[in-house]
């Protein structure tokens, strides 16, 4: 098989791994905040053979707006420039499939999201989602959330505030995970997954 590329910059963490015959062959994780599109091309290029492969796989979100366009632009420009073919995986799908580590269990991710929103989607025990992603307040979330296993960045508050509490994994993407990740997840559109809506909107 062909080496692989993944790019992961849509939260917080900033990471890219190097896979060789679906085995990771190298990869770089750092916890920044923000600066992805300083950080994001130095850390591909810190891989071996400068992080060139033919295939790239890159997160599509939801997350930050600003991290989410960055993976996908320098995805594309990397895939332009080295005749490579782009695929988009979920992020939250990636989170799940963490915690989940090889397990069949259900798992729901909670991350955080805008305007003191959180991220949440669940995920059955094979992997695939039980429903699209939602952008909620931390009070809505708690209510529909009632899977045990929960995970990402704000699955401690969430748990905490569920009468029926649970299990919490305190976790970032990691693109390293992607071999975890179900193969029917990765996708060919590279449409960027927001999870809300815009806080613009045009003029009438």
């Amino acid at each position: 098989m062909p080496l692989l590329l993944a790019i992961d910059s849509a939260t917080q963490a900033c990471s890219v791994a190097l896979f060789e015959d679906g085995r990771l062959r190298a990869g770089r994780r750092e916890i920044i905040g923000r600066g992805h599109a300083e950080r994001l091309v130095p850390m591909v290029a810190e891989l071996p053979g400068r992080g060139r492969a033919a295939r790239i796989a890159v997160s599509i979100g939801p997350g930050s707006f600003t991290g989410v366009r960055i993976g996908l632009a320098a995805a594309r420009a990397l895939g332009l420039a080295w005749g490579a073919a782009v695929c988009g995986y979920p992020t939250l799908a990636l989170v799940a499939a963490q915690a989940r580590a090889g397990r069949a269990i259900a798992v729901a991710a909670c991350m955080a999201g805008g305007h003191g929103e959180w991220f949440v989607q669940t995920f059955a025990a094979d992997g695939m989602p039980d429903g699209p992603a939602a952008s909620l307040s931390p009070g809505a979330a708690a209510e529909r959330i009632a899977v045990p296993l929960v995970a990402g960045d704000r699955a401690g508050e969430l748990v905490a505030m569920r009468s029926r509490g649970g299990e919490a994994l305190d976790l970032l993407p990691d693109a390293r995970a992607l071999p975890l990740l179900p193969p029917a997840l990765l996708t060919g559109s590279l449409a960027p997954l927001y999870g809300r809506a815009p806080d613009a909107a045009l003029p009438a």
